[in-house]
């Protein structure tokens, strides 16, 4: 019996004791805790874990949207660069001429050829290039050279003299040395024509006709000194569309008795002009005080 009972103290302590270093380890209340005796246990305290650096990720440049719009840039058009040069505004002579020529075989160039490289050259070689993707400059490089010599045939005589019909039918005679200098308005009585000259350069030509023998076209040197767009004549109660006076109640404009008719009949004194596109392209262009010479050639 002693020794039953001896083994049950000893097993009493043991629980005793294990129970004691459970409470201490786990943080349980015990007699020695300001809260011992609560029944409530206070949370658990973790460990923080250690705070990691982020890297920003770094925001895409956007790409730019395509675009199929035509650029006259040469250095925007992927893969076309010009060529040195050939021949440029404010160029003059022969191979002018016939680079001038060539584009007119195709319907680039209007005018007459001058072998003057000015704006109306500097226009048509532009839409001659961008036509056919080759860097739109407006002076003439090899490249652009090549394609044109293929594309058209060797001027002749006939066409270097402008000895070839207008845009409108009647052949231009030769300029008047006093249509070569300023703004001129150039109607040459020999081949029924009126050329828009600046600085010696043809930048377009109509076909006209003029008064008849009761009523003659004066000849000579004038200047526009009125315009009026949507003129009628007070004296023969006509409409005069586009109207520019040079001498007197003599004016050029616009037609449509020579549309209709052509030179089956002749106006009372005036330039008329059958091109209506043409005739309201000129008057915008011509200003008050530009030169009139009306000649023979």
């Amino acid at each position: 019996m002693k020794i039953a009972r001896r083994l049950s103290l000893t097993l009493v302590v043991v629980v005793l004791a294990s129970a004691a270093a459970y409470g201490a380890g786990w943080g349980l209340p015990s007699s020695n805790d300001p809260g011992a005796g609560s029944t409530q246990a206070g949370p658990a305290v973790l460990d923080p874990e250690p705070e990691q650096s982020e890297t920003p990720t770094p925001t895409p440049t956007p790409e730019p949207e395509p675009t199929d719009e035509p650029t006259d840039d040469p250095t925007k058009q992927p893969g076309l660069q010009p060529g040195p040069r050939q021949l440029g505004p404010g160029d003059e002579g022969d191979r002018v001429r016939r680079v001038q020529a060539r584009l007119r075989q195709i319907d680039w160039f209007e005018g007459d050829v001058t072998g003057v490289y000015g704006d109306i050259t500097t226009k048509a070689v532009r839409g001659f290039q961008a036509k056919r993707e080759i860097p739109v400059t407006g002076e003439v490089d090899q490249r652009t050279l090549d394609r044109l010599h293929a594309m058209t045939t060797e001027p002749t005589a006939a066409e270097l003299a402008n000895e070839v019909p207008s845009s409108n039918g009647n052949v231009p005679g030769a300029l008047d040395p006093r249509c070569k200098t300023g703004r001129v308005l150039c109607i040459d009585k020999s081949s029924n024509t009126l050329r828009w000259v600046v600085d010696g350069e043809v930048r377009q030509t109509v076909d006209v006709r003029f008064g008849g023998s009761a009523t003659p076209t004066r000849e000579g040197v004038f200047s526009v000194y009125m315009k009026s767009r949507d003129h009628v004549s007070s004296l023969y109660e006509t409409s005069m569309p586009f109207a520019m006076f040079f001498s007197g109640g003599q004016a050029v404009h616009y037609s449509p008795d020579f549309a209709a008719v052509g030179y089956n009949g002749a106006s009372h004194g005036c330039v008329n002009v059958r091109d209506y596109d043409g005739i309201a392209a000129l008057y915008d262009m011509v200003a008050l005080g530009d030169k009139v010479v009306v000649y023979w050639s």
